[in-house]
């Protein structure tokens, strides 16, 4: 069964906005949102563990805001004033043990939703 499931993505004009949620099927203490453009390595946009301070790349800091809802076992990703760079497929990632300071690494995430398109066109 799929321990991670993403949704609300899809095709936006520069400038404007979407949220990303991502249902997790268990409590989950570290959860991340990555993206993969084509011919790009899959990189980390901004990642929170339940009780701290959330992690963002260089990249989406002051436009993108992370929150993760421990009650219902949910991630957003709240992405405004997106830009044409910011398409993507974005994933999910959670995992129960994790360091701060790697939130943004892949090899921290154990589990993987099947990840969800963003299409920012100008």
């Amino acid at each position: 069964a799929q321990v991670l499931v993403e949704s609300g993505g899809g095709s936006v004009q520069a400038g404007e906005s979407l949220r990303l949620s991502c249902a997790a099927s268990v409590y989950i203490y570290c959860m991340g949102w990555f993206r993969q453009a084509p011919g790009k390595e899959r990189e980390g946009v901004a990642g929170v563990r339940s009780d701290g301070s959330p992690r963002y790349a260089d990249s989406v800091k002051g436009r993108f805001t992370v929150s993760k809802d421990n009650a219902k076992n949910t991630l957003y990703l709240e992405m405004n004033s997106l830009k044409p760079e910011d398409t993507a497929m974005y994933y999910c990632a959670a995992s129960n043990a994790c360091r701060r300071y790697l939130l943004l690494g892949r090899t921290e995430y154990v589990y993987w939703g099947p990840g969800t398109q963003v299409t920012v066109s100008s």
